[in-house]
């Protein structure tokens, strides 16, 4: 659909988001060719609202006038004041954050053994990752769900940050442990980063130890978790 207009309004709700096909479906999408549209009204059916998703991602939207058939986007216009564009911006903003909400999952980290440990303390424990500072938005905690009580951390950081000689990006995991320096040897295993080097030991992502390892250790951190 060629007539939809993008706007930087999106980033607010789909930063770092994916859509879920198969939620796009139950919310009420539409399946086309290379992309799900959805169609509502609003603003007691003055305008009619159409969101398009492509198959990338990429977010699109059209606000037609229903009385003269013309497109509408002084909403999107970021220095446009007064009620009535007020009572739309705030009618389209409330869909596209239902539609984040419902059908968005987040879309951090990129790693394989990341993205195969979030699933695995999923499904295992029925966890998700909580993001919880709005200022380290590649970070994030799992908790048990009895206590609260944090058992991993994602986050994403610089690779001098655990000693290497390399400023580049990695991601790693923080994991509960009885005695840290045991287990840590600074190749695979590291002393837990901006936590108790005692009982924390951090993990790269980057493949050097087994997925199947972290899963080890990540389950004794849920059994360290409950005390």
């Amino acid at each position: 659909m060629d007539n939809f207009e993008s706007n930087t309004l999106y980033t607010k709700y789909f930063y770092n988001k994916k859509a879920n096909k198969e939620k796009l479906l139950k919310f009420g999408f539409k399946k086309q060719a290379n992309s799900y549209t959805y169609k509502s009204f609003i603003l007691d059916g003055q305008f009619e609202l159409a969101i398009n998703i492509n198959n990338n991602g990429k977010i699109n939207t059209k606000l037609t006038d229903v009385s003269t058939n013309e497109l509408y986007t002084l909403h999107l216009v970021e220095g446009a004041s007064g009620n009535f564009v007020g009572h739309i911006r705030e009618e389209f903003s409330e869909i596209l954050e239902k539609i984040s909400q419902e059908c968005f999952e987040t879309d951090v980290f990129k790693s394989e053994q990341t993205i195969k440990l979030i699933e695995y303390v999923r499904e295992k424990y029925g966890n998700e990752p909580e993001y919880l500072w709005e200022k380290f938005p590649k970070n994030a905690i799992v908790r048990r769900n009895d206590n609260s009580k944090w058992y991993a951390i994602f986050l994403t950081v610089s690779k001098e940050k655990l000693g290497f000689n390399d400023n580049t990006s990695i991601e790693i995991i923080d994991i509960r442990t009885e005695n840290a320096d045991e287990v840590i040897d600074n190749q695979t295993i590291f002393p837990g980063y901006h936590m108790n080097k005692k009982y924390w030991i951090t993990i790269p992502l980057d493949g050097r130890l087994s997925l199947d390892s972290i899963k080890t250790i990540i389950d004794k951190s849920y059994v360290l978790a409950k005390k």
